[in-house]
């Protein structure tokens, strides 16, 4: 009913491949990966780009060595353009600190609103003892 699915390395012993070191592993070693299948490679770290010789194959991972630098040539990583926003200097000559409040009128005066109501005295219901 079940079938055993055999997965194939991708790579074999003696392969020389350009990689980048995409980690490091818990002992050390970089680790890379060639179509998702990794491999240790002793004595790098993360972001080399190195020329490597595959040492040993097993069924979930490989080792290999360091023969050299890459010699793939380099993709130059393309800049961003600058964006208009950033060109873009808005003028804050008419910038106010008022953020949504509404300006006020002339002339108008808000004394009604502002003044507290007096209290009369002994009409306090706080006070009861």
């Amino acid at each position: 009913m079940f079938q055993e699915r055999r997965r194939f390395a991708p790579v074999r012993e003696g392969d020389e491949l350009d990689v980048k070191i995409e980690a490091v592993g818990e002992k050390g070693d970089g680790i890379a990966k060639k179509q998702g299948f990794v491999l240790f490679v002793p004595k790098t770290k993360a972001g080399d780009e190195v020329r490597i010789r595959v040492t040993k194959v097993l069924k979930n991972a490989g080792f290999a060595e360091v023969i050299g630098a890459s010699t793939a040539p380099k993709r130059e990583e393309a800049k961003p353009a600058k964006k208009e926003e950033e060109e873009f200097l808005p003028s804050t000559e008419k910038d106010s600190d008022s953020f949504g409040d509404e300006p006020e009128a002339e002339g108008v005066t808000e004394t009604a609103e502002t003044e507290e109501p007096k209290e009369e005295e002994g009409t306090d219901e706080e006070e009861e003892v």
